[in-house]
């Protein structure tokens, strides 16, 4: 089962079918007006095809919201699958799959999940298979479900801090919440102290349950130094929260 924002992207299906043939895109081909979702002073959110949500998924991964590389792939991506003919849930299934945590810190992210005991809890050799095989065991998302940009650069959740931008909290009040309630059987992997502090005012306000999200959980960039020490020191209530999750 699956549920697709479908609206939204066929809205924009036209406008990504008409973009110029190319093996990538350039911020001056999709940073533009026409997928500007919303601006409030130097912070600026574009659509991209990202709308994919798994309802069968057991484990969701929370990001912060998706940067240009991921942005670039998945109208790339969603540009080839309309070529192809293929429907607006295909090609949002196709899209999201691809543009998902692509790049090294996906290494960083198996290595902790399954260090944690989520590869044993799913009965899976590796979490890599996540990415592969058990593809439909996984829902990626982010906290900005679209890609977030301030000052023309990747938001990274601090510059301003969600909860003090009116329009970052009503993306995830709007889209985040009813999402992860759309997937009321995965257990939420947070991506760092950010996505932490965002599930937390959910749970806070009712509109998640606590006991599904593996708090504590280091953002698994390569760039994050403390990645290795944070982590050493939630290993043992991760893995709790896993175990008792699963069990």
């Amino acid at each position: 089962m699956e549920h697709t924002p479908r609206p939204l992207f066929e809205r924009y299906a036209g406008a990504i079918s008409a973009l110029p043939e190319s093996q990538q895109f350039s911020r001056s081909d999709l940073l533009v007006p026409q997928f500007r979702l919303a601006k409030d002073r130097n912070i600026e959110i574009y659509y991209a095809p990202l709308d994919f949500i798994n309802t069968n998924a057991k484990i969701a991964v929370v990001g912060i919201t998706p940067g240009w590389t991921q942005m670039e792939i998945g109208f790339r991506e969603a540009k080839a699958a309309l070529g192809k003919g293929l429907s607006a849930s295909d090609s949002l299934q196709q899209a999201k799959g691809k543009a998902s945590f692509a790049g090294p810190m996906r290494e960083n992210l198996l290595k902790m999940m399954d260090e944690i005991g989520l590869a044993k809890a799913l009965k899976l050799d590796s979490c890599r298979a996540l990415f592969g095989a058990s593809r439909s065991w996984l829902h990626a998302t982010s906290a900005i479900r679209y890609p977030v940009f301030v000052k023309g650069r990747n938001y990274g959740g601090h510059s301003p801090k969600i909860e003090s931008s009116r329009v970052l909290q009503d993306f995830v009040d709007d889209l985040l919440a009813p999402e992860l309630n759309a997937i009321p059987d995965a257990l939420v992997v947070p991506l760092g102290a950010c996505v932490d502090a965002v599930l937390q005012s959910l749970t806070r306000h009712g509109s998640l349950d606590a006991r599904r999200c593996l708090t504590g959980f280091p953002h698994p960039s390569g760039a994050n130094g403390h990645r290795l020490r944070k982590f050493e020191q939630s290993r043992n209530n991760l893995t709790r929260i896993v175990r008792e999750w699963f069990s």
